[in-house]
């Protein structure tokens, strides 16, 4: 693991990926439990993980502009969470009360040899790969 994808891990195990966590949320804790269950995964651990809208997200780069090729995790207000993706036009993949389940969906979706997260952006990562594939 590189050490910026382990700050930003560290970043979101300790803010919930928000400035300012607001305390009466009632999204904070399962987000924060979803955060601690998605670290605990090896696989996870190796991508760059950045937040929005209590939605936990997967980048295969560890720059902005992040990649949208993975599910993600968001949290509903009843303390479930959903998973979706790759993009935001993709149909919701399923709903779960567990965490873990959910991690679960995601790991089960992660192309074969997803990882370590590419140092650099969306668009260098895709150069890199397309070099890397004509070789």
């Amino acid at each position: 693991m590189t050490h910026i994808v382990d700050a930003a891990w560290q970043k979101i195990l300790t803010t919930y990926g928000e400035p300012f966590p607001p305390d009466a949320s009632p999204l904070l804790e399962p987000f924060a439990v979803l955060a601690r269950v998605a670290h605990a995964e090896p696989l996870l651990r190796r991508l760059h993980p950045w937040t929005g809208m209590w939605e936990l997200h997967f980048s295969r780069c560890t720059e902005m502009n992040y990649t949208w090729d993975l599910p993600y995790i968001g949290t509903l207000r009843d303390g479930r969470y959903y998973i979706e993706g790759p993009d935001r036009s993709s149909p919701r993949i399923a709903e779960t009360d567990s965490a873990q389940a959910a991690v679960a969906m995601v790991v089960d979706r992660l192309p074969p040899g997803c990882g370590p997260a590419f140092l650099g952006n969306a668009g260098e990562l895709a150069a890199y790969e397309k070099t890397r594939d004509q070789g």
